[in-house]
């Protein structure tokens, strides 16, 4: 298809769209438009749906719903959980602004777990087919979108080693140092951030009990490696930290 008849798919925008163009976000480093040119960042402007709001603790997707869309976190943070035959929670990941959420749903077409809100978000709707239609035409596009999905099977086998061998101290430093270099890829203070998930959540997602988290958040405070305060975090030992994520150290 010439360009001229790709454009005739596509509508054209209005003055809200502009507001909320990929080029005007403050993530577009992070999530489907980097690395493109303004010619392919206006076509894929075209594609994006709605802009959607999810309050907290609400529901962007379901498990087993089709799949029609992609959601790249415009603001805020998600989690993402499975239900087992016994109808307890397993929480499979914690998302933030730039990524992007429902990936794994493309191979079956329908989702394969439940995305909630952490906190007041944003997501832009990005119709999957539409998608399929631009990689044809931006190689870009599909060379950084299969980089993005790498980067999610890379994040699911790192927790399955998390989860498989590593000790409980080790898994919460090798956490705790994950989330700094995400929020420092975004342009935020790596070492001093809130926790967007409750200490039962992030216990679930370890592998270990709210009592664990808790125990492990007061020995890093007495050995002088955080500063807590409720949900407050600041990592005043990120060296040593990441040194414990690597298993080259012990807290003790």
């Amino acid at each position: 298809m010439s360009e001229s008849g790709l454009n005739k798919l596509l509508p054209s925008i209005n003055i809200d769209q502009l507001r909320a163009s990929c080029s005007a976000c403050t993530m577009h480093h992070l999530c489907l438009p980097m690395g493109l040119g303004e010619p392919d960042m206006k076509k894929l402007d075209q594609i994006i749906g709605r802009r959607r709001k999810i309050p907290k603790h609400s529901l962007l997707f379901r498990s087993d719903e089709p799949f029609t869309n992609l959601y790249a976190i415009r603001l805020g943070h998600f989690k993402t959980f499975q239900l087992s035959p016994n109808g307890e929670e397993q929480i499979t990941g914690f998302q933030m602004a730039g990524e992007l959420l429902g990936m794994d749903a493309i191979g079956s077409e329908q989702h394969r777990c439940d995305a909630i809100a952490l906190e007041d978000s944003e997501v832009c709707e990005i119709p999957y087919l539409r998608l399929e239609e631009l990689f044809g035409h931006m190689p870009t596009l599909l060379h950084h979108f299969h980089r993005m999905m790498s980067q999610e099977i890379t994040r699911e086998q790192d927790v399955m080693l998390l989860l498989g061998t590593m000790r409980a101290e080790q898994r919460f430093a090798a956490f705790l140092v994950n989330l700094a270099s995400r929020y420092a890829a975004r342009g935020y203070a790596p070492y001093n951030f809130q926790l967007r998930m409750s200490r039962e959540e992030i216990g679930n997602y370890l592998g270990l009990t709210i009592e664990s988290i808790s125990r492990l958040l007061s020995r890093f405070k007495k050995n002088g490696l955080l500063r807590v305060a409720n949900r407050e975090i600041e990592m005043l030992d990120p060296v040593r930290l990441k040194a414990m994520a690597a298993g080259t150290e012990s807290c003790d």
